[in-house]
C-alpha cells in the first residue's frame, strides 16, 4: 500500500512557509490506519521493548495500540501541567522558540527497553528531547519510529546512535 496517497499536504499552515503534512486522511481510513499500525508492529515485533513511549498528541494515536500489540506498557509525554503525578521535564529549542515536556518520573524502570513513536521527524528536537528524558530514566532506547520523515530538515543527525525508523519519507 502507498501511504503517501493519504497524506495531505496543507500550504501555510501553522505559519506561511511551512507545507503541513496532514495524516488525517490515513487515520480515517481503516485500510490505511491498519496497513501503518501492522507495518509498525512487523518492524519492532522481534526488538525487545518493554515500554512505548508516544509523544503528544499524534503519537497517542500509534503508540498505545503498538504497545498493545507489542504486549508492552505505554508511556504518555505531554506538554507542562497535564501529567497529575510527579514529572521529569526538558525544555528544547525548535526553529521559532523552545518548548517543554514531560513524563512521569516513574514511567521507566532502570535498564527497560523503551521504543519512541512519533508521527513526524522533521528537525529532530522532540524526539532527541525524548530520549534524553528516557535515558534520565535510565531506561534503554531501542528503536524510534515515525510515520512520515522529512529527510531533508536532517532530524536523523540529532538522534545518532539510535535505530530511527519511518514508514513515509519525503
Amino acid at each position: 500500500m502507498e501511504l503517501k496517497e493519504y497524506v495531505r499536504d496543507v500550504p501555510d499552515w501553522p505559519k506561511k512557509g511551512i507545507v503541513f503534512k496532514d495524516l488525517t486522511p490515513l487515520f480515517k481510513d481503516p485500510e490505511a490506519f491498519r496497513f501503518a499500525l501492522d507495518s509498525l508492529h512487523d518492524r519492532y515485533r522481534e526488538a525487545p521493548v518493554d515500554k512505548v513511549v508516544g509523544i503528544e498528541a499524534r503519537g497517542f494515536i500509534f503508540a498505545p495500540t503498538l504497545a498493545y500489540m507489542l504486549g508492552a506498557g505505554f508511556v504518555p509525554v505531554r506538554k507542562p501541567k497535564k501529567l497529575p503525578w510527579q514529572t521529569e521535564q526538558v525544555t528544547y529549542e525548535l526553529e521559532y522558540g523552545t518548548d517543554t515536556l514531560e513524563m512521569h518520573r516513574d514511567a521507566i524502570e532502570p535498564g527497560e527497553n523503551v521504543l519512541l513513536i512519533d508521527d513526524l521527524l522533521a528537525t529532530g528536537g522532540t524526539a532527541s528531547a525524548v530520549v534524553k528524558l528516557i535515558e534520565r530514566q535510565g531506561g534503554n532506547v531501542t528503536g524510534i519510529g515515525f510515520l512520515v520523515e522529512l529527510g531533508f530538515l536532517n532530524g536523523r543527525s540529532k538522534l545518532n546512535g539510535h535505530d530511527v525508523y519511518a514508514l513515509i519519507q519525503y
